[in-house]
């Protein structure tokens, strides 16, 4: 019997890892001052905004996570670089420390006066801390799903998605070729933002400790599954 191609496998767990991420990106959005602390191209933009004084914007934030997700980013890639091609023990490592952290954030979260934090009001420097971390964690994840290398999914950004699912349709004159891979990660992007959103309303932890959660599992089968038949 024919082993799946390991792509297959690669594929559905960093797609899981996008709909964690459209959760921890609600989180930080609607609970964190309109900070992205996986998107980064949200941050540079907002701040780019907020410099000239528009519409009370948030800078703090969206620079602090900045340099949390380089740094998180630039830690990973310098631990993978010696690492084997493909899902190995130090990926694993990876996307389970990242889980821990999300779910370490969740219960520091929940202790945490003026968290959600309201809007008009300044965020507590503890607020500002999480961020930080979020950043980390969320661009340690992004560097690891780039090693491995799946097609169109970053697990942290879709919009190199949706241009690769209109640019290559039939109706630009390609093939369509990956088109569910993409639009799955736009639908689990999307529906990862609306259950942090909506789980945010009832616990401001909630939401981190289910992205935390998933991260966990996705570390756990992609361990399993890349060890099968070692």
């Amino acid at each position: 019997m024919t082993r799946r191609d390991p792509l297959d496998w690669h594929t559905a767990l960093m797609l899981v890892l996008t709909f964690s991420t459209g959760i921890v990106d609600a989180v930080g959005y609607l609970g964190l001052d309109r900070v992205f602390t996986a998107n980064m191209t949200g941050n540079v933009v907002i701040l780019g905004m907020a410099l000239t004084g528009s519409q009370d914007l948030p800078i703090v934030g969206p620079v602090l996570a900045l340099l949390g997700f380089l740094g998180g980013a630039a830690l990973v890639g310098r631990v993978l670089r010696r690492a084997a091609t493909g899902w190995t023990t130090a990926s694993s490592v990876v996307f389970a420390l990242v889980g821990v952290v999300l779910g370490a954030l969740a219960v520091v979260t929940s202790l945490l006066d003026g968290v959600p934090v309201e809007p008009g009001t300044s965020p507590p420097p503890a607020a500002v801390l999480v961020t930080t971390v979020l950043g980390l964690a969320m661009g340690g994840q992004a560097a690891a799903a780039r090693r491995l290398g799946v097609k169109d999914v970053t697990t942290v950004v879709v919009t190199s998605t949706l241009t690769g699912l209109a640019a290559d349709s039939r109706l630009a004159g390609g093939t369509g070729d990956g088109w569910r891979r993409r639009l799955g990660a736009v639908v689990l992007i999307l529906a990862g933002a609306a259950v942090g959103a909506a789980l945010l309303r009832w616990h401001v932890g909630a939401g981190l400790a289910l992205a935390g959660l998933i991260s966990l599992v996705a570390a756990w089968l992609g361990h399993g599954r890349a060890h099968v038949g070692r």
